[in-house]
């Protein structure tokens, strides 16, 4: 038997030497005696190493087996101390020590473990949608014009012209309905938006989709929640032993996520929470978390959709809703009380994009390159947004969506 991976723990007792080897499947144990043992006292925890020796059953050991009579090679240089134990079953350093020696501190089973579930969420994300007839794209992260909202962007120097981080894929995955019809894209977005909060990034990642041929955003939270359905699923299939080690509890996705119109919304917190929102035209946090709970006793959903958001709100593109002009077909989706998805029905019509930037003050000529696929017939779509970080964060139970980011880039954070 051989193991290849890190010295995780190493423990000298009078009669044996017990390593503990980690790799990307969890831990092993070998045990040395006599002759076997020399040398293993001046390993240091963290070292690359070989252990090659005899499996024998061992019901204490790590899964079972250890690794008897081993003849231990070293693959790296001795390895400094990390910045805390590492082999400890809890973490004692605090989420900036984390931060700042992420490389390492990642290693820790506990905090691995979410980026664990992150991509095993982003494979069944892109599961759903390819079993779906969606095409994955890849969109630019530099473009030329801050169109989609000009204060919330980075400027860069592009070779001399002012260029800006694409704060999302919308006006390409839009353009992209006109060519393949349903398209999603998994990959970062920037907002230069100086919030210093525990639910907010810099840059995140966002899985996008867009789709064709809607009959109004129902058609598109129809697809959500798939795509939620898929990713749970994913989550326990490729992830269970890392939701196990955290104790995530996975979400049951309704066959139809229950849903409430914003007015409505406004009318539930007005009469239930002392407060009265009505006129606003946003949910603040705090109501976010209410209505969440509401949905739960109501409804037993950690899922609600929020729809029909006022379009003064909204983005330009975001279709009206047919009959209440300063309502939307859009949606927000809240996942145990925080904000997760955003999403709904576009204008499809080139005429009806002149009008909407028109009505709110805006030249359609910033928009142009946009615009000129409306030109050559686009089919009523729709699409939506999800932040990984976000819903990691929610499935693991963090309190900081942080610990959700391999590397995040906020405020205050621009390394490692």
């Amino acid at each position: 038997m051989v193991l290849r991976g890190w010295l995780h723990r190493r423990r000298v007792l009078k009669s044996a030497t017990f390593l503990v080897v980690r790799d990307r499947t969890g831990l092993a144990q070998a045990v040395a005696v006599g002759p076997h043992a020399a040398g293993l006292p001046d390993l240091t925890e963290e070292t690359v190493v070989e252990v090659a020796g005899t499996a024998t059953a061992n019901p204490q050991a790590p899964g079972g087996v250890e690794v008897t009579s081993p003849t231990v090679t070293v693959l790296s240089s001795r390895a400094a101390a990390p910045p805390f134990d590492l082999y400890r079953p809890s973490v004692s350093a605090a989420l900036p020590t984390v931060l700042d020696h992420a490389p390492v501190a990642l290693r820790h089973p506990l905090l691995r473990a979410p980026h664990a579930i992150a991509a095993a969420s982003t494979a069944g994300f892109r599961a759903v949608l390819d079993a779906a007839g969606f095409t994955e794209i890849h969109t630019p992260k530099i473009v030329a014009s801050a169109t989609e909202s000009g204060a919330n962007v980075f400027g860069v120097d592009w070779f001399g012209s002012r260029a800006f981080l694409a704060q999302s894929p919308q006006f390409f995955k839009q353009a992209m309905v006109g060519v393949f019809e349903r398209v999603y894209e998994t990959g970062p977005v920037f907002r230069a938006e100086p919030h210093d909060t525990a639910r907010h990034l810099a840059q995140y990642t966002s899985l996008d989709a867009e789709l064709g041929f809607v009959a109004d955003h129902r058609d598109v939270m129809a697809v959500v929640r798939e795509v939620l359905a898929g990713m749970a699923a994913a989550v326990a299939e490729r992830a269970g032993a890392e939701c196990a080690l955290l104790g995530v509890d996975l979400p049951r996705v309704p066959e139809e996520i229950p849903h409430v119109h914003f007015a409505d919304a406004q009318e539930l917190l007005a009469a239930h929470t002392g407060e009265d929102p009505r006129g606003e035209p946003d949910l603040a946090p705090a109501h976010e978390r209410w209505l969440s709970q509401w949905a739960v006793r109501e409804h037993g959903s950690e899922f609600l959709f929020v729809t029909g958001y006022p379009m003064a709100k909204r983005p330009f593109y975001t279709h009206p809703e047919p009959g209440r002009e300063a309502y939307s077909n859009s949606f927000d989706l809240l996942f145990r009380g925080l904000e997760l998805v955003t999403g709904g029905q576009r204008l499809h019509r080139y005429e009806d994009y002149v009008a909407a930037l028109a009505a709110r003050g805006e030249a359609a000529e910033p928009y142009a390159g946009y615009l000129a696929a409306f030109r050559h017939g686009m089919p009523p779509h729709g699409g939506f947004a999800l932040g990984l970080e976000r819903w990691t964060a929610r499935l693991v139970g963090a309190e900081n969506v942080r610990s959700a980011t391999l590397f995040p880039r906020d405020l205050h954070r621009l390394t490692p």
